[in-house]
């Protein structure tokens, strides 16, 4: 695999340095939409950030990001709070959920924060106005973002209450023409059933929307999953926490269970 890097023409001396643009010959994908959990951040506390954890998200983001992928990340909050919980205790559901676009910001602020540690150039997209700490997510700027080799994070889910992160991450990588969604979660695939709590359950190494529709498989809820399917949107459900894997899925390796349009085999 080799990077070729090379100056825009359209910039100016002092900008030059500002607009260097990479890329990888040999990757699978050039443009990435990561969907991380918010449970995921809380490694083993009881809620809150791991930094650990969050450290080494944003190591496995900068290899990536050094390969020459455009990158786009969507991070749930509950590990701060869901809406689905408030509503569960009396609360009204769009108050909660509103209350859970803020806590997607604060996982996305921390991951910002210990991307640019690592020298990683990114910027943070909100779908609710926050001037003070976020840019508004205006579609046309977060695509020249990515073209530009800087990881942008998109917070506050899609800006609505009733639905879910994994809805935002669908509509925002169909928005920004993604490649692909890589949904990082602890386990490595889609499996038959619950692998923690089945023993006998096996994992698909590739399977159509139409099986995992069937079957209940829950890669997404269901407004995510149409989303997907209706724009031929392929997915690959991996285990995030294993160390080089978010590198093998954009090399093309057959890492984690790719949901693609096609017919299950």
């Amino acid at each position: 695999m080799g990077i070729f890097h090379f100056l825009s023409l359209s910039t100016t001396p002092n900008e030059a340095s500002q607009e260097i643009h990479t890329f990888a010959f040999g990757m699978k994908y050039k443009r990435i939409l990561l969907k991380l959990s918010g449970e995921a951040l809380m490694g083993d506390k009881a809620f809150g950030i791991d930094q650990q954890v969050l450290d080494q998200y944003a190591r496995e983001v900068k290899v990536a990001w050094e390969a020459g992928v455009e990158l786009a990340i969507v991070v749930g909050g509950g590990n701060i709070f869901r809406g689905v919980q408030a509503e569960s205790g009396g609360m009204d559901r769009a108050q909660g959920d509103y209350m859970g676009m803020l806590a997607t910001m604060i996982n996305s602020m921390a991951l910002q924060a210990a991307l640019e540690k690592m020298g990683v150039k990114t910027r943070l997209q909100s779908a609710i106005k926050m001037e003070q700490i976020a840019e508004p997510f205006i579609r046309r700027r977060a695509i020249r973002h990515l073209e530009k080799g800087r990881v942008v994070l998109f917070g506050a889910g899609t800006g609505n209450p009733y639905f879910t992160t994994d809805t935002a991450a669908s509509l925002r990588a169909i928005e920004i023409q993604a490649d692909v969604i890589l949904k990082g979660t602890r386990v490595d695939g889609i499996y038959t059933a619950d692998p923690e709590k089945d023993p006998t359950a096996t994992r698909y190494d590739r399977i159509g929307f139409d099986l995992a529709l069937r079957d209940n498989l829950r890669v997404m809820d269901m407004t995510a999953f149409t989303l997907c399917q209706e724009n031929e949107l392929p997915i690959i459900v991996f285990d995030m926490n294993r160390i080089g894997n978010l590198l093998r899925v954009v090399q093309g390796e057959e890492v984690g269970t790719l949901v693609t349009s096609k017919s299950s085999q």
